[in-house]
């Protein structure tokens, strides 16, 4: 009886020992999810400062007869420092936390230019002024840091470590190569409407850049993680996939770093920056959601919830940037009283020695 009393005791404590290693599982993946969007966070926020610091010290030098003086700045040198600190924690922050919930966290960015360009705005202002000229800067960034709450809260608490065999079975499941595939496909077609048919609309040269940009930060995860295992004493810099991913993940930022420099040519950067968000932030959690699978296991209300806090912070980037100044073009152009009187006689002695010729077209005369 003492036997079988005894065994009955220990199979009545088997279940709370389970469930309560199941809860320290989950706390802990929580933790891991805390650990990565701080990091992302501080990146970003890190990012926008020393972006803004490089630029009032380009904008103080701008009338400097050296096009490098800036170098010779303490502001600029830490501008550059802050901008590799906070790349470095973004860089960290995929080691830590799913991509899902990684990539929308570039609305801090958004957010923290925006209030840096308030609180050192030059003109003088009256409040009612301040306030009906920023109201959808301040909506903006509310409905951003709403939605950025909503999606840590929500966000896929999936936690595979980045080993070799992990990194190269995603790598090689069918999901990720139909999805690469319609991927190759789609940028081919972007791409040849691009380049033959000048189709300069902004959409095509920035759904190419998310389409890059989705590759590079899967690879991204990919690197950091098997980095962070390296470091922790798990060697993963002997599987030749770290290297496939590395070169990957350079390729395509160089070529995610040209399209964006050709579209801001052309667009004005508030535009770039909320279309850039939205497309760039939606293909890569697909490319997660497919190489990683971050939502496996997910209940549908995480999903939804996660999928709102993505929408309101889509809304509060576009509103944040909507608000911004357009940058006018500078048209330089050159008044006949101020040119000087040499130029003027060149013009004119080469309009007589060319007028008697039957050689020179009659629209080449005409300009001159």
């Amino acid at each position: 009886m003492d036997g079988a009393h005894s065994a009955a005791l220990q199979l009545q404590q088997l279940p709370p020992t389970s469930s309560a290693s199941a809860l320290s599982e989950t706390s802990f993946s929580y933790k891991e999810n805390l650990i990565g969007a701080l990091l992302a966070i501080f990146g970003h926020l890190v990012v926008s400062i020393a972006l803004n610091l490089q630029k009032y010290c380009h904008i103080r030098l701008a009338g400097s007869k050296d096009p490098r003086a800036y170098f010779k700045t303490k502001t600029w040198w830490l501008g550059l420092f802050l901008m590799l600190l906070g790349e470095l924690g973004v860089f960290a922050s995929y080691a830590f936390a799913p991509l899902s919930l990684i990539v929308p966290l570039s609305a801090v960015s958004v957010i923290a230019s925006a209030i840096i360009g308030i609180i050192f705005i030059k003109e003088k202002w009256k409040p009612k002024d301040f306030l009906r000229r920023y109201v959808l800067s301040f909506v903006g960034c509310g409905l951003a840091v709403v939605g950025t709450y909503l999606l840590v809260t929500f966000a896929p608490n999936s936690h595979e470590k980045m080993t070799g065999e992990n990194v190269t079975k995603h790598l090689v499941s069918w999901p990720f190569l139909l999805y690469m595939l319609v991927e190759i496909i789609l940028f081919c077609l972007l791409l040849y409407f691009y380049k033959e048919k000048n189709a300069n609309n902004i959409v095509v040269i920035l759904l190419l850049v998310a389409l890059l940009g989705s590759m590079t930060v899967v690879t991204v995860k990919a690197v950091a993680g098997m980095l962070v295992l390296s470091i922790q004493g798990n060697l993963q810099l002997d599987y030749p996939i770290f290297y496939v991913m590395f070169v990957c993940m350079v390729a395509t930022a160089v070529y995610q770093a040209a399209f964006l420099s050709q579209a801001s040519q052309m667009y004005d950067s508030s535009l770039i920056a909320s279309v850039g968000y939205i497309l760039s932030t939606t293909i890569a959690i697909t490319a997660g959601a497919i190489f990683y699978l971050d939502f496996i296991g997910e209940d549908v209300l995480h999903i939804c919830m996660f999928a709102l806090g993505c929408l309101i912070a889509f809304l509060g980037v576009f509103l944040i940037t909507r608000n911004r100044k357009k940058a006018i073009p500078f048209e330089p152009y050159i008044s006949m009283d101020a040119m000087p009187d040499s130029y003027l006689h060149n013009r004119q002695l080469l309009f007589k020695r060319y007028s008697n010729s039957r050689n020179v077209p009659h629209h080449y005369l005409e300009s001159l």
